[in-house]
């Protein structure tokens, strides 16, 4: 069994204790460097990134091999992977990227097990006449379609 496959077994037991905690990404590097990156239905928040941290420690022996450990939370500017956050970002604006490249920036809606649906603004050519007007503009997307999305923040 290779770390990377301990320290995922590990993770699995530790975070089934905490249901509002999933994992992002995990890797380790040749050296036994392991950075686990986490997000939470409410965030991430420092102690919880301890608690993760020690849970993980207490099961590697130090002893028996020797590796770095760093758990983080989910950075702001960092792409949304899984459908639980998009759930939870929800009313939230984000830009989007699709797989035929096309960006948008929109308001997230709606996201179930298959799809995320946004909204937002746009000016177009009036159908009559001359001249631009504001249009609603709503598209479901399939998460397959989608090549990129982060959640914009506004101050």
């Amino acid at each position: 069994m290779t770390l990377k496959d301990k320290v995922k077994n590990i993770l699995d037991a530790v975070l089934a204790d905490y249901e509002q905690l999933f994992l992002i990404e995990l890797s380790v590097s040749e050296n036994n460097k392991i950075i686990i990156t986490l997000d939470g239905d409410s965030g991430v928040n420092l102690q919880d990134c301890i608690t993760i941290s020690r849970a993980v420690e207490q099961e590697l022996d130090k002893e028996e091999l020797d590796f770095s450990l760093e758990v983080a939370s989910a950075g702001v500017s960092s792409p949304l992977k899984f459908v639980r956050q998009y759930k939870k970002n929800i009313g939230r604006k984000l830009k989007v990227k699709t797989i035929s490249n096309e960006e948008i920036e929109a308001l997230l809606t709606d996201a179930d097990d298959e799809a995320a649906t946004f909204s937002w603004k746009a000016r177009e050519p009036k159908k009559i006449g001359k001249g631009k007007e504001t249009v609603e503009k709503t598209v479901r997307l399939p998460y397959g379609e989608i090549k990129e999305s982060i959640v914009l923040i506004s101050f």
